[in-house]
This record gives structure tokens, sequence and C-alpha cells, in this order.
């Protein structure tokens, strides 16, 4: 999938590597969001995922600057009470099948990861963080809530007793340092920006 020359809009590119499929998300502003279409794409792709034979995982990531910063926002206005159900329906289907894989999908992270791009990195079986990340769900200052399950994921990768901390980060929109994400178990691993591909790609290689 790309977008003509010019053209503003987040897009998902997809490729395989070693028997692991790469999907980036990408942007000019280096900030994709998960727009409607990119969330269908993301659906299609984690499908075929679970019919090729030839595919062992998938590594999901964005670009230097944020893995992904959330639903497009023009887009979250224009919603009907009807179409704001439906796409809240294909999101968390989405983050359905991603969780339910039967192979692993692994979030490399770089930049800024927030509000609907938690809720994918949470989503996923795996979260290597490189050092410069940044985690949150930004919506309570916009009067907004995560509808893609973040609110139950949260706390579950947090562990026992984390429902407390879960919902104060959410209340204030709390942006968590990569060290408090790796502190809590919110990300995985953490490693230098260099290396949040190699060490992605090498976890979707041998887990499960």
């Amino acid at each position: 999938m790309s977008a003509p020359p010019g053209d503003d809009r987040t897009i998902l590119r997809a490729s395989v590597r070693e028997a692991i499929l790469l999907l980036t998300l990408d942007h000019p502003s280096g900030f994709p969001r998960l727009t409607r279409e990119i969330v269908g794409a993301l659906d299609r792709e984690i499908s075929a995922l679970a019919q090729s034979a030839a595919a062992r995982g998938c590594v999901i990531t964005g670009t230097d600057r944020c893995f992904a910063a959330g639903a497009e926002l023009a887009e979250i206005t224009a919603l009907t009470p009807v179409t704001a159900l439906e796409f809240a329906a294909q999101g968390q289907a989405l983050m359905w099948k991603i969780e339910r894989s039967e192979k692993p999908v692994v979030a490399a992270i770089r930049g800024h990861c927030f509000g609907g791009g938690l809720d994918l990195a949470l989503a996923c079986h795996v979260r290597v963080a490189a050092h410069d990340s940044i985690f949150g769900h930004r919506g309570a200052a916009l009067g907004l809530l995560t509808g893609w399950g973040g609110t139950q994921r949260m706390p579950r990768s947090l562990g026992p007793g984390a429902r407390a901390q879960t919902l104060e980060w959410l209340v204030s929109a709390h942006r968590i340092t990569v060290e408090e994400a790796f502190d809590t178990g919110l990300v995985n691993r953490v490693v230098p920006p260099a290396q949040v591909l190699e060490t992605a790609f090498a976890l979707a290689a041998t887990r499960r």
C-alpha cells in the first residue's frame, strides 16, 4: 500500500524478511495515524499472516519519531454515533486478532507511542522499545477515552496490583517514560534505537 506523491496520508508498507512479516506505519510528518483505512489494512495483513505457511511471525513498527500517534482526530470529530461504534468495533477486532494470533507479533517502538498506537502495541505479544520512546493514553487531555481495549490490556501488562497505576495514568494523561514502562512491565525490552528492529525480528523468530 502506498500513497501518491504529495499525498499527506499514513501508509502501511508490508515486506517479508527471513520469514518474518514486517509492517511499517509511515507518514510524511513522521507521526503515523491509525485511520480507518490503516486499521483495515492492518487487519488484512494479520489475517494473511495467519494463513501464510511461510511467515513465522510479524513485526509492527513505525518511524524513527513515532510508533503510532493514535487515531486521526479529523476522522474522530466527523464520526456520528453509528460510525463511531463501527470504528470502535473495527479497532477492537484488529487488537483481538493480533492478541490471539498463533504466530508471534512484536511491536518495535521508537519515539511516541500514544493513544490507539499504545493500544496496538499492547495487543502485540512482545514490546521492544528504544531509549527514546515515550508512552501514554493522552485522550483524557482531549476529553476522549480509548475504545480499542487499552484500558483492559494495560493493567494486564503491568501485572498484579496495577489497577491503581493504570487508572492514574489514564485519567491524568500521564506521559510514561521508557524507564517507567520497563519497570512496570509495559515493555519487555529496552535497547538502543539502532537495535530495535533487529531485536524485534529475533524475538518474532524464536517466540512461541
